[in-house]
């Protein structure tokens, strides 16, 4: 038995996980409570060892570039620091060939996936996300395109005046891969209410990607803690995303997002601690064990404190982003963009051996040795390409 766990309250939940015995919610509450987090990281890196090629020791990262096409939005959800209305100064929208030039200058970097969203547009039609996807695929056939939250599709069905399995139906011939897990928030109905009034339920957001699932797609989950909701809220959420995973074992991965408090109507100061931040993490591994995978958001935690949630239950970093703006626009200070070699570096630190993947968790790269000195060069021409696009 572990040395932390070995005289801990929280044996008896270290047995059970060594056992692959599901915990329940009370489990679950119990951990969230515990201020023992030397035990509850035990018990996560534990689950994450039992997972089906958990003890490979490895950790992954994926080059992406994220772009949001525009922030108008119709919605004015009470959290939020990323959405303008038109009349606003600093609103902005991209037409499909912008969107195609910053995808093609990501390409020169390798980037295996585009991740877009954006705000619920009081005007755009559903051509234009029809024609941005099927330019994108034009552009690079492998290139994977993740794209739209579950409010989005619902936003897209009322545009296109279809079902949502229509409307996922006509995205997928256009090009999409894999939905987006943002908007998820917090389930609870009060909580969600207080935050993001006016969005769509619990039910509707895991609606949506169950009839994705049902066709064959697959898709990431999120929950957004650390703001009004109680524990008890979190353990509910992650009782919501494991029964649907139960149902339809379409979710590729789980990540955790903190709340970033500046620029919004949120009555909350301070983001999340590193030691809720790390606990957070540490349950859900324990309590999801139907996910392959949770990824440790470096944007929001620091690259650095992601780095040690490996040793916490996550197997993921997440990607090279290049331009993210919806967590910076909410106060995040972390950077805009990680190169390739500052995500393998922080893996290989952390003892773990860094492996790059796509949009499905599926390795493409493992860096067994010296993985620093083998991008040579051509990792320093891409650290100088990435800083110029994130500044352009």
């Amino acid at each position: 038995m572990h040395f932390f766990v070995q005289h801990s309250e929280l044996r008896d939940l270290y047995e059970k996980v060594a056992a692959r015995e599901r915990i329940s919610d009370a489990d679950a509450l119990r951990l969230f409570e515990s201020k023992d987090l030397n035990a509850v990281g035990a018990i996560a890196d534990l689950a994450r060892q039992s997972r089906p090629g958990g003890m490979s020791n490895r950790a992954s990262y994926i080059i992406n570039r994220y772009i949001n096409y525009s922030n108008y939005c119709i919605l004015s959800c009470q959290f939020c620091a990323f959405a303008r209305k038109k009349r606003d100064a600093d609103g902005f929208q991209f037409t499909v060939e912008e969107i195609v030039q910053k995808a093609r200058e990501a390409l020169h970097l390798g980037i295996t996936e585009l991740h877009i969203v954006g705000g619920l547009h009081p005007s755009l039609p559903f051509s234009y996300y029809t024609d941005m996807l099927k330019a994108l695929r034009a552009l690079d056939p492998g290139l994977q395109l993740k794209c739209f939250t579950a409010i989005e599709i619902l936003h897209l069905a009322w545009l296109a005046k279809k079902t949502v399995a229509e409307t996922l139906r006509e995205l997928k011939v256009a090009g999409l891969d894999s939905l987006t897990g943002g908007g998820a928030e917090i389930f609870q109905k009060e909580v969600r209410s207080t935050i993001a009034r006016g969005k769509e339920s619990a039910e509707e957001y895991l609606d949506v990607h169950r009839t994705w699932h049902r066709m064959g797609g697959r898709s990431t989950c999120t929950m957004l803690y650390g703001h009004v909701e109680s524990l008890a809220d979190r353990v509910d959420h992650l009782r919501r995303l494991r029964d649907l995973q139960d149902e339809t074992h379409g979710f590729v991965g789980f990540v955790p997002l903190p709340y970033q408090p500046e620029n919004n109507d949120i009555p909350v100061h301070h983001s999340p601690s590193g030691f809720d931040a790390l606990r957070t993490i540490a349950v859900s591994r324990i309590y999801l064990d139907n996910f392959e995978h949770i990824t440790a958001y470096w944007v929001g935690m620091g690259l650095k404190l992601a780095q040690v949630a490996l040793s916490y239950g996550a197997d993921d970093l997440h990607g090279t982003i290049l331009e993210e703006h919806i967590f910076h626009m909410a106060g995040a200070q972390s950077p805009q963009l990680q190169t390739q070699t500052e995500m393998i570096k922080a893996i290989h630190e952390a003892g773990r051996t860094p492996v790059q993947r796509n949009t499905f968790y599926e390795p493409i790269r493992v860096w067994e040795e010296a993985p620093i000195a083998k991008l040579g060069p051509e990792g320093e021409r891409s650290r100088i390409l990435e800083n110029n696009l994130a500044t352009a």
